[in-house]
């Protein structure tokens, strides 16, 4: 029961095609549709098949680069085997969205952000587990590094000093690890720096009133004084205070010059309102991440302007009610929802024949690579028995998969072992008999779904699937090329195929 119970924030298996791999997605929302039938908003991950080869080299860089990074590497040298399948392990996070119907989650697994101390051999043996640690954009088809790395590691560490023995004196220079900005031993009573804040709240109020700007925004006398109350009038005051050696004389003419009353003001009130909507907007779309919200909704402020407007943001009551707005709409929402095992056969799947259990891919046949009627075996492990099989790839190229390799590409988009085409093309460069022989034989081939397949080498799965055309000479050009050879010189010609034959020279011969 639990295991069929998919909650917000689980992360699962969907399957949008039979013979495709399982997207993975995480959930955000579970909404009712008016049908009654329920969807699920959810987050985009992408695997290394979903991507372009140059974004793919990035990605590699990337890790290589963490790798360099690590002043200690304690990670063994992994098998051929090990980087391949660690690569069907990785994922790369969006900030896409996207629904789907709930009818459609195959189970649940689990992703997380790659630790940079955690070996990433511990996933390999953990099922239905990923990892990821860049973020892709499909829509600018670009990669960068997810900024919620937790920042563990030598390079973050500070250095702490010897800790003073008792007696010894601390020979730093103590301004320049160190501003003093107020004194809690100052001749001032509590009740003299109190009278003095009332006073900086008067004449901030004032200076309001004397402000074209401000008198638009805050047009009532309540508002102003609203507004001169905020913690930047009163930072300022003892900031003054403190500066003058706590003289309130000398203080109270720094905030009253002969220009004007003094007017401070926080990014409350020198944000405009469409701003501030446009914030509101912006943090609704990607939550707390403060460079997306700077770099597609406001441009013309400074990330620590829009940092600081937040923290203030959240002390106001359009924050308050927001939030009650936003517990009440969870509130109406779907918690959970409980999706039964799917249990309809596949279309891929292989029918048995008389209902007992297939022991053979196929007639028997002497090994893993046979002749046309021959058996054939799982094109990823190279089994021979299997309770039941799948076709995978091309239909033209009869390839097949056994239960197990088959939930191996559902699940991690990939085959269990690599082919023999990629250890070749990585281990040396292909010489011209070995690529003749690869056409011929095991190249590796992509479907119209991107899956690569493996030719087997029967005759059957290497059929021409375009139609070929014949050259046929006539017996007058065969006998020119026995009784004219002076002439034609057949090896010169072919070197120099845009220089015309005397044909009428041929003739009179």
């Amino acid at each position: 029961m639990a295991a069929n119970m998919y909650r917000v924030g689980d992360y699962v298996f969907f399957e949008n095609s039979s013979s495709n791999p399982y997207l993975i997605r995480r959930i955000e929302e579970l909404n009712k549709t008016a049908s009654g039938n329920v969807e699920a908003k959810v987050v985009c991950f992408y695997r290394r098949r979903d991507i372009s080869q140059s974004l793919i080299q990035l990605a590699d860089k990337h890790a290589k680069d963490l790798e360099e990074e690590k002043e200690s590497p304690t990670e063994p040298d992994l098998s051929e085997k090990q980087k391949h399948q660690l690569r069907h392990r990785e994922l790369f996070l969006s900030r896409q969205y996207e629904s789907l119907p709930a009818t459609h989650i195959r189970g649940k697994c689990s992703v997380a952000l790659l630790n940079e101390t955690e070996s990433v051999l511990s996933y390999l043996d953990k099922e239905d587990t990923f990892f990821y640690s860049l973020v892709y954009d499909p829509t600018q088809k670009t990669l960068l590094a997810d900024k919620g790395e937790i920042r563990v590691g030598p390079r973050f560490q500070a250095d702490v000093p010897e800790m003073l023995q008792e007696g010894e004196a601390d020979d730093r220079d103590q301004s320049k690890l160190e501003v003093k900005m107020w004194d809690p031993e100052c001749p001032l009573t509590n009740k003299q720096i109190d009278q003095f804040l009332v006073v900086a709240r008067a004449v901030g109020t004032f200076a309001r009133a004397l402000d074209c700007s401000s008198s638009v925004r805050q047009p009532s006398l309540h508002m102003s004084a609203a507004a001169a109350s905020r913690d930047i009038t009163l930072f300022h005051a003892m900031d003054t205070l403190h500066r003058h050696g706590y003289d309130l004389s000398s203080a109270l003419s720094v905030l009253v010059p002969q220009g004007g009353p003094v007017l401070c003001r926080d990014e409350m009130e020198e944000w405009s309102s469409s701003e501030a909507n446009l914030f509101e907007e912006a943090l609704e779309k990607y939550g707390k991440d403060f460079n997306d919200i700077r770099q597609d909704f406001l441009p013309w402020k400074s990330l620590t302007s829009i940092i600081e407007y937040y923290y203030m943001w959240k002390t106001t009551d359009r924050y308050v009610q927001q939030k009650r707005l936003k517990a009440a709409e969870a509130e109406s929402k779907l918690k959970q929802v409980y999706i039964p095992t799917y249990n309809k056969p596949n279309p891929n799947q292989i029918s048995v024949s008389n209902g007992k259990m297939a022991t053979m891919n196929g007639a028997a046949g002497p090994g893993p690579f046979h002749t046309a009627g021959g058996g054939r075996a799982c094109e990823s492990c190279f089994a021979m028995q299997s309770p039941q099989w799948y076709s995978w790839g091309p239909p033209n190229m009869q390839c097949r998969l056994c239960v197990s390799c088959w939930m191996y590409w559902k699940k991690y988009g990939g085959l269990k072992m690599p082919s023999r085409a990629e250890g070749a093309e990585e281990k040396t460069p292909p010489s011209p008999a070995a690529t003749e022989m690869r056409s011929r034989g095991h190249t590796l081939r992509q479907t119209s779904h991107m899956v690569p397949v493996r030719n087997s080498g029967s005759p059957k799965s290497s059929m021409k699937t375009k139609q070929a055309f014949l050259l046929q000479a006539t017996r007058l050009t065969k006998l020119a090329r026995h009784m004219c050879r002076d002439l034609i010189r057949l090896r010169r010609a072919a070197r120099r195929p845009f220089v015309p034959i005397n044909c009428g020279a041929i003739k009179a011969e």
